[in-house]
């Protein structure tokens, strides 16, 4: 078991970044920022970016800088800040060069019953980041967790991420990160794509932290309304400061600030 899953098993943790690379100095930038907040609040940070969104609907849709590119950018970011950094794979062509940079492989939601690319991640010795799919149960986790495990790695991060409820809206269904948990897996709870509505993403960031959640994913953007990519769901530095501010209380005890 690696320090940083020894880590996240005990204290608060944040995957954050931009929902993806738009170009380097952008994510440089907002590595260090996020840094520098998480630090200040006793936060682990590992930060998260793209290199490619494969999963778009639009065929016209911003995908990122590719592979190459997008993985000197991460190996940079972890050099300059000596952040651990994950990032999404979608093909297990991807994976022997993916983990090569990355500390976390993340498994997007939509590929979290693939077991090839499960499998194959997994044995990289990677920590793996599962995002529950919109049309699993928490429960339903167990299955995705047994294929990571039948190559003998234990490091496992489960993402809530939200459930379909009818066409185009997701709801949080909070006995999701319960039933998640005792799988006995650190369990993270993505507040922006969950609620698809930043209206709702402090409050049910304190929600999740209220109930002893300890890990989190915020999609940042410097300009969200400039974004090109997820525009709608992702916060700014200054929401995510306040999220990570009520993350800490939770965490340190003061629950009423």
């Amino acid at each position: 078991m690696n320090n940083l899953y020894q880590k996240i098993q005990k204290r608060a943790f944040c995957i954050s970044g931009p929902c993806v690379i738009e170009d380097e100095n952008m994510a440089i930038d907002l590595a260090g920022k996020l840094q520098k907040i998480c630090n200040s609040l006793e936060i682990t940070l590992i930060f998260k970016a793209s290199f490619d969104k494969a999963n778009r609907t639009s065929i016209n849709s911003f995908r990122g800088l590719g592979i190459d590119k997008g993985l000197r950018v991460l190996q940079k970011i972890k050099e300059i800040y000596q952040l651990p950094i994950v990032t999404d794979i979608h093909e297990t062509s991807q994976v022997k060069e993916v983990s090569e940079v990355v500390d976390v492989i993340q498994i997007p939601a939509f590929l979290c019953r693939q077991t090839d690319l499960l499998i194959a991640s997994a044995q990289t010795g990677k920590i793996i980041n599962i995002k529950k799919g919109q049309f699993l149960s928490g429960k339903d986790m167990k299955f995705a967790c047994e294929k990571v495990l039948s190559v003998g790695n234990e490091s496992i991060i489960l993402t809530e991420r939200g459930n379909t409820f009818g066409y185009n809206n997701l709801v949080v269904d909070f006995k999701n990160l319960v039933d998640m948990e005792n799988l006995n897996f650190p369990v993270a709870f993505d507040a922006t794509h969950s609620c698809k509505d930043k209206n709702y993403v402090l409050p049910f960031t304190k929600a999740a932290a209220g109930m002893g959640i300890k890990g989190f994913f915020f999609e940042v953007h410097q300009n969200p309304a400039l974004a090109l990519s997820d525009s709608d769901s992702m916060i700014s530095i200054d929401e995510f400061t306040k999220c990570a501010q009520s993350i800490s209380n939770f965490s340190n005890g003061i629950i009423f600030n």
